[in-house]
């Protein structure tokens, strides 16, 4: 299975290009969850501070960001620990 891809600080060109800042928004109060991905989704962190932390076999603890750039394969399960309230632009497919 693929990883999670994370870039911290991408550039407001990059932003752009994927049109980012269009994408819906998803907020969340402090949790923790468990979630499974259907198809991938990239989101862009406005706010927060979170940990994801993918099942068996999936791989290391990932922390994203305010900031952060993330790509989450479809086919993962994992664990969202919500250590700050998260605000994030989110797409899927």
């Amino acid at each position: 299975m693929e990883s999670i891809k994370l870039e911290h600080g991408p550039s407001e060109e990059q932003l752009d290009k994927l049109g980012a800042r269009g994408w819906p928004i998803w907020t969340k109060e402090v949790s923790t969850f468990a979630w499974h991905y259907d198809e991938p989704e990239t989101c862009y962190l406005l706010e927060g501070d979170v940990t994801v932390t993918p099942a068996e076999g999936g791989g290391a603890p990932v922390r994203i960001q305010a900031g952060d750039l993330v790509t989450f394969p479809a086919g993962l399960s994992c664990t969202w620990e919500v250590r700050s309230p998260v605000r994030k632009h989110y797409r899927f497919g």
